[in-house]
């Protein structure tokens, strides 16, 4: 008899089989296709976020890689057409820093010193390296994605969108320019967004000092203050006490003392040590004057310094309950100090140094500053008590220098105004897993604060604002062509270093207006990119109104405060809608041990490496089949993927083996479905129902983006098929060539293998392509 289907290997490499699918996709241009099969009929919409290539590709974006390969899969295979468009993150520190790097440079002043232009084009050079090896690692994953038509926000068009969404947010009101505190890397020198800063926490130690005030009123008297920032005491203004707390006044020796009642047992274990004078509650010492610790600015005092305010962020728990105020330094300090009529001084300059105002530390880095300012302290007589805490603090998401808090002139984007819209908008999405839409979501748009998008940088998309010398005339441009109109030149780069040049013509008769220096945060291109990746609205305008929000996007749970949210922001802002309708989003994959992934302590199999050992489909059936699909934390254990392998994929493969294997034997073909009766086999009829239910559950899964729920069934399905009806029918597979039940037994396991290849063919497309090709017949799609 004449074989039917090609020969199986009874020992599968799969790695080796995976690279044969991946050439005949190539080869036949099956992704294309189809596409191209799909044209035109409804779309199914998917964005994807922008990675920078400044990096290699590793399991953090592996997870997130594999949904959105198989939920883009499974929509095409309903007959959905689904553009897949690779996007590049090419701005912002993430590239500049890479190049202060290689370029042994850091900071501001070098890079000034270099020349912007001469740097900008540097980090162009660079911000592509390694396209090539994330197209050849996404690729070998199995994931089908147009890296032919990617988007780069570094582009002219991308760019030019990213000035009309400023310029629209400008229009309603919802940008503003303002003096605020924020965290601040004095390496970066600039701001950070809160939710970048919570990208970056470390567990630190800091100093924790005790320090006393002379009391202005009462000889002999001290307020007894506390704070983990010595360096910001040379810019204290005030002290602050919650009017509702307790305060004792004891006698130590010569001297009297202030704290709160609840410390006093902590700074006086001994009873013995102290005299207990009196108790008075903390709006009584409001108003109370104290002397300057430094000399820098005390004639501060004559606009409202150096007194005790009120502070509603004043505890117990830590301290002495009266906390030291440098608005200049703290958030709750700027905001009670504005409150309350405080002065505010920040001698410290863009790099994180002390500036000429307080010349014993000019030109020293704050933090380095600690030691001799609690050396001269101690000195002085005013360090009571000096120890450490250990808390976590903030540092650079990119350079990993410990942040600062800052008053700075930052721009904004006014969030705090349309926070009610934003929840509204955010309770019509689906959230994968549920309870992130009102929990660690919905939480941080309850606190969310107005955002500060400004940086103090070179390489990004230029603020387009241009402002008179004296500030009175400000113009925001929204697109090239009004920037070539109003200044008469051509424009073909909108980056920093060719758009500064360029000057408008003051309406008033004045001096030209000229662009103020900042960039924008990378944050606010990525979250404008569905508009800008279709160079709306100056491009594509009908078809992405009637294609927004997306259906679905992906990424990791540390995007619910950064991409996620900076999606919903500006779409909020902007039309008053979600930017997506589904979001499924994955864990972290840390160390078998628990710990971070380290090349440094290689405390992990390389992705290349167990690909090549097991095969793409084993490692993204581990993923998908883990709790990292629901948010959740994973292990990566790779024996969990060779366990996979022998247990699911094995026998899989085992059962498509013997069925080629015997089907061969017996010259055995499949007949048109119609012309075969359904089967009078318990075991064919009970195998049937199997696959059906299968279908079933799988598809309600999918369509409510349940990645685990989806996988679940058919990896029981393979157990059926291989433990249950395989093994039970097996007999009927040796009887006689002629007989009736051993043809129904070829037909039903040969429904169930084809069936069961598209079933799966979104979580493991190399095996299900494998036996999609080999079973089809005249007439079938050429791809699963």
């Amino acid at each position: 008899m004449k074989a039917c289907f090609k020969p199986v290997d009874g020992t599968p490499a799969f790695a080796r089989h995976e690279e044969d699918i991946l050439a005949f996709w190539a080869a036949n241009g099956v992704f294309r296709k189809s596409l191209e099969a799909r044209r035109g009929r409804p779309e199914f919409v998917f964005y994807d976020g922008p990675p920078f290539a400044t990096g290699l590709p590793h399991y953090g974006h592996l997870v997130p890689g594999t949904i959105k390969d198989i939920i883009p899969r499974y929509q095409t295979m309903r007959g959905f057409y689904v553009d897949r468009r690779f996007g590049w993150d090419c701005h912002g520190l993430p590239v500049e820093y890479e190049v202060e790097q290689s370029l042994n440079i850091s900071g501001k002043r070098d890079i000034e010193t270099l020349g912007v232009d001469a740097f900008n084009e540097q980090c162009r050079s660079i911000v592509l390296r390694h396209t090539a090896e994330w197209r050849k690692t996404v690729t070998r994953m199995g994931r089908w994605v147009d890296f032919d038509r990617d988007y780069k926000t570094m582009d002219p068009a991308y760019m030019e969108s990213i000035w009309w969404v400023f310029k629209a947010l400008w229009d309603k009101g919802l940008i503003y320019e303002g003096q605020k505190v924020l965290p601040y890397c004095p390496r970066c020198a600039t701001p950070l967004s809160n939710f970048e800063t919570n990208q970056g926490y470390v567990e630190v130690t800091d100093p924790a000092v005790t320090i006393r005030f002379r009391a202005a009123d009462e000889p002999g008297a001290w307020f007894l203050a506390w704070t983990t920032t010595p360096w910001t005491l040379p810019s204290n203004m005030a002290l602050a006490v919650h009017p509702d707390l307790v305060y004792a006044r004891v006698r130590d020796g010569d001297n009297v003392y202030y704290l709160a009642r609840e410390r006093v047992p902590v700074y006086y274990p001994d009873a013995a040590g102290y005299d207990a004078l009196e108790e008075v509650p903390g709006r009584s010492l409001l108003g109370r004057t104290y002397e300057p610790l430094f000399p820098y600015f005390a004639e501060r005092a004559a606009e409202g310094a150096f007194r005790l305010i009120a502070g509603d962020f004043v505890t117990t728990q830590e301290g002495t309950g009266i906390v030291h105020v440098a608005p200049g330094f703290g958030e709750d300090d700027a905001r009670v100090g504005a409150a309350q009529g405080v002065p505010t001084v920040c001698p410290v300059d863009e790099e994180g140094r002390f500036t000429g105002a307080v010349p014993e530390y000019a030109g020293q880095p704050v933090k380095a500053a600690d030691g001799p300012i609690m050396q001269r302290l101690k000195e002085c007589g005013a360090l009571v008590h000096r120890g450490t805490v250990l808390h976590s603090y903030p540092h650079c998401w990119r350079c990993d220098t410990p942040l600062i808090y800052r008053g700075v002139s930052t721009w904004f984007v006014r969030v705090e105004a349309i926070k009610e819209r934003l929840a509204a908008a955010n309770r019509g999405i689906r959230w994968v897993p549920e309870h992130l839409r009102d929990g660690r979501f919905g939480k941080w748009i309850e606190g969310a604060r107005d955002w500060a998008i400004s940086r103090n940088r070179y390489w990004g998309t230029p603020l387009p604002v241009w402002r008179s010398a004296d500030g009175t005339e400000t113009v925001c441009v929204g697109s090239i062509a009004e920037l070539t109109e109003r200044t008469g030149a051509a424009v073909t780069d909108l980056h920093k270093h060719f758009v500064d040049a360029l000057e408008i013509p003051s309406e008033r008769g004045g001096p030209p207006l000229k662009r103020v220096p900042e960039v924008l945060d990378c944050w606010f291109e990525s979250g404008a990119m569905p508009y800008a990746q279709a160079h709306y609205p100056f491009e594509n305008k009908a078809h992405f109104e009637k294609h927004f929000p997306a259906d679905f996007i992906a990424e990791g749970l540390d995007q619910t405060r950064g991409w996620f949210y900076t999606l919903m922001v500006l779409s909020t802002a902007l039309f008053d809608r979600p930017a997506f309708r589904n979001v499924v989003v994955n864990g972290l994959v840390l160390a078998e041990d628990g710990r971070k992934m380290s090349k440094r302590l290689q405390n992990y199999p390389e992705p290349s490496a167990v690909i090549e050992r097991y095969g793409a489909d084993a490692l993204r059936l581990y993923l998908m089949h883990s709790p990292v699909v629901r948010a959740e934390d994973l292990r990566f254990a790779e024996k969990g993927v060779q366990h996979l392998t022998r247990h699911i994929l094995i026998p899989l493969w085992n059962a498509y083996s013997f069925f080629v294997t015997y089907a061969n034997i017996d010259g055995w073909s499949p007949e048109p479905a119609a012309e075969d009766p359904p089967s009078d086999n318990v075991l064919d009829r009970w195998a049937v129902s199997v696959l059906g239910g299968l279908i079933d559950r799988v598809t309600a899964a999918l369509d409510a983006y349940d990645l685990q729920g989806a996988v679940r069934p058919f990896v029981a399905f393979i157990e059926d098929v291989t433990n249950w009806y395989i093994r039970r029918s097996r007999r009927r597979f040796w009887k006689s060539r002629d007989d009736a039940d051993k043809a129904q037994a070829y037909h039903t396991l040969y429904g169930l293998l084809l069936t069961f290849s598209k079933v799966a063919a979104p979580f493991i497309p190399f095996i299900s392509e494998a036996v999609y090709r080999n079973l089809r017949t005249d007439g079938m799609p050429e791809s699963v």
